[in-house]
């Protein structure tokens, strides 16, 4: 097993909740270690240079840390001890990665080639050890009908409520299927966010004939709500006015991969009197949220190819609970069957009675 541990540099500069989270990897690998033989497990902590970026390209090396501090800086690490990544998947086939830049995308994209099972922790936090002590096998099963409805569907019509009025949008699900990530991962060959608790899914692209997204996104920068044009799947340009709305407008002509859906995603923890903290990797499974960037790693079209450099490549989820996005409420989230079929999911922002029986 290997703890994996990303570290700052001259890019990436480090910060107090970086450095903690840092030790209390190092904390895990040496208590793991000490219970080795009664777990039947080899432990490593394995260091690596930061991404710089969420869900960014792993480097090609990581080095295995051989105890003592831990270095402050990847410039501290020696060259000449540095391994391939695809030497320690090959080593050690159960992987935590308690990380400040996610690795889900590139640790999912290894292992569909290495038999791994690989628990992504990014930004993890002592303030998430509850929601490490859920009842998995409950929280599971409402995953896994969010996935069987999300499997069933061909298109998701959301409505929100915004200062200003309202905005609609309607997300192609045509030839896609849904994905559980019920904080359960018993099979190799997968890899998963921990905690978790969210049925999640690519909306269609558009690889063979046109996506039918469309509509208005609004999104909370601050005090500004950033309203996002969508066509075909992708954030084509911004409606609204503001240092915000002009920030986001640039960032999509310069990065038109960064304007792509790349995720529909069904969080419940909320109902078990889990709290945002402040985190992607809690708060988007308390709720509805919507990503941005990348996709391939959900099965989607959209990978590192599609973006200007590798430093470009993000996968970035938009949260919509009151606490992370206070002026921007769900008002509704409807799924439409391919019989034409509505099922209500969500109104006022909680899930409708019924949809977890």
């Amino acid at each position: 097993m290997a703890v994996l541990v990303d570290l700052p540099d001259a890019r990436s500069p480090d910060n107090p909740a970086w450095k903690e989270r840092r030790e209390m990897a190092a904390d895990w690998a040496r208590e793991l270690s000490a219970e080795s033989s009664g777990l039947g497990l080899r432990v490593s902590l394995a260091l690596y240079r930061s991404a710089h970026t969420n869900n960014g390209e792993l480097p090609r090396d990581c080095w295995l840390h051989g105890g003592g501090p831990l270095p402050a800086r990847a410039e501290d690490l020696d060259c000449a001890l540095a391994r391939p990544f695809d030497e320690l998947f090959a080593e050690h086939p159960i992987l935590l990665a308690p990380t400040e830049f996610s690795a889900t995308a590139p640790l999912k994209m290894a292992a569909k080639r290495h038999p791994i099972r690989a628990a992504t922790m990014p930004g993890f936090s002592a303030a998430m050890i509850p929601a490490l002590r859920l009842d998995y096998a409950e929280v599971n099963r409402r995953v896994q009908r969010l996935k069987d409805l999300l499997d069933r569907a061909d298109g998701a019509e959301l409505s929100f409520r915004r200062p200003g009025g309202e905005s609609f949008l309607r997300l192609d699900l045509r030839f896609r299927k849904g994905h559980a990530s019920g904080g359960l991962l018993p099979e190799p060959g997968t890899a998963g966010n921990l905690p978790s608790g969210e049925a999640y899914i690519v909306p269609y692209e558009g690889e063979g004939e046109p996506s039918l997204s469309a509509g208005e996104l609004p999104v909370q920068f601050g005090a500004e709500v950033v309203r996002y044009a969508i066509k075909a799947n992708k954030a084509v340009s911004v409606m609204s006015e503001g240092p915000e709305s002009t920030r986001e407008a640039a960032l999509l002509a310069k990065e038109p991969a960064y304007g792509n859906l790349a995720e529909l995603g069904l969080g419940v923890l909320a109902a078990f009197g889990v709290k945002p903290v402040g985190e992607v990797l809690l708060d988007e499974k308390l709720g509805l949220h919507i990503a941005f960037g990348r996709s391939e790693h959900f099965g989607g079209q959209v990978g590192p190819k599609q973006f200007s450099s590798p430093e470009a490549v993000v996968h970035i989820d938009r949260v919509y609970v009151p606490e992370c996005q206070p002026d921007v409420r769900v008002s509704s989230v409807d799924l439409v069957m391919g019989s034409g079929q509505r099922i209500g999911v969500m109104k006022d922002g909680g899930y409708l009675s019924g949809v977890f029986s």
